[in-house]
């Protein structure tokens, strides 16, 4: 592609403007959109220059107003192909690239969450969810399971209400798993390029917020039952982004890498007895 750019640059033709505008677009992206408005116009008049000064020297050379005409209304006549081309076909092959790259990269911290806090959080909580079995059933994931498993899981996941049992939260040890974890989420929350994700930005900010519910009590002793029902929520509500966003990570574990996909499988939650160990 970049030879392809360099190679119509160098030719005086008016719409090579229109292909360095392009990429000067994406080189100056974030910045202030005054400077790069000035910075566009003041690249398309130096251009636009350079070329009519071209076709003059042509013409000076060879005295050929002819020529100039033909091909230039030639080259003009192939400009629409050119803009579907350079702006339209390979813009978008380049965002789908970069799309890519940052979920490629999304993935890895994605990994890394829910192997510091994610799956202690859906293995200790799930024995205090009344409808466990339920969500077992739906989210045991296997070797064998295929894109349309995962489509019929994520629409499980959609519409999942899980019912934690209060009584049976070990408060105090949730409190204190997740203090240790604190400046991970918080390392997490500080990276504005996460949160350009929004279902894994719902995952942080309702794990997060539930530390923050639970920090803010010092004991969880004679605590009336309406309290006691809006940390359920909390927990809940945690444990719902969770699965859901679980459930996308191993189905990408599954097409991309299958060596930790195969881990997963044998240490999840969601089956009657996980185990690291290989049985078969």
């Amino acid at each position: 592609m970049y030879f392809t750019i360099v190679r119509l640059v160098y030719q005086p033709y008016p719409w090579c403007v229109i292909i360095w505008v392009k990429v000067a677009g994406h080189i100056w992206t974030g910045r202030n959109k005054m400077k790069r408005h000035s910075y566009i116009i003041s690249l398309a008049t130096i251009f636009m220059g350079l070329s009519a000064v071209l076709y003059f020297a042509h013409y000076l050379i060879f005295h050929d107003l002819d020529h100039i005409l033909k091909y230039g209304l030639g080259d003009l006549a192939f400009l629409p192909l050119e803009v579907l081309l350079v702006v339209v076909i390979i813009e978008r092959i380049l965002a789908r690239q970069e799309k890519q790259a940052k979920l490629q990269k999304l993935n890895m911290v994605v990994g890394a969450f829910f192997s510091e806090l994610g799956n202690r959080l859906l293995s200790d909580l799930i024995k205090d969810v009344d409808n466990r079995i339920e969500i077992a059933q739906a989210l045991n994931v296997t070797g064998k399971w295929t894109r349309e498993d995962f489509r019929k899981a994520a629409e499980f996941t959609s519409h999942l209400k899980i019912k934690v049992n209060y009584r049976n939260v070990d408060l105090d040890g949730l409190k204190a798993f997740l203090t240790t974890k604190r400046e991970f989420l918080m390392g997490l929350l500080a990276n504005p390029g996460l949160l350009e994700n929004d279902k894994f930005a719902d995952v942080l900010w309702a794990v997060t917020h539930l530390d923050e519910e639970l920090e803010a009590r010092p004991s969880f002793n004679n605590l009336p039952e309406t309290d006691l029902e809006h940390i359920a929520g909390d927990i809940a509500r945690a444990y719902g982004r969770l699965t859901g966003e679980w459930l996308e990570y191993a189905e990408h574990l599954k097409a991309k890498y299958p060596y930790l996909f195969s881990l997963m499988v044998r240490t999840h939650p969601f089956q009657e007895h996980p185990s690291a160990v290989v049985l078969k």
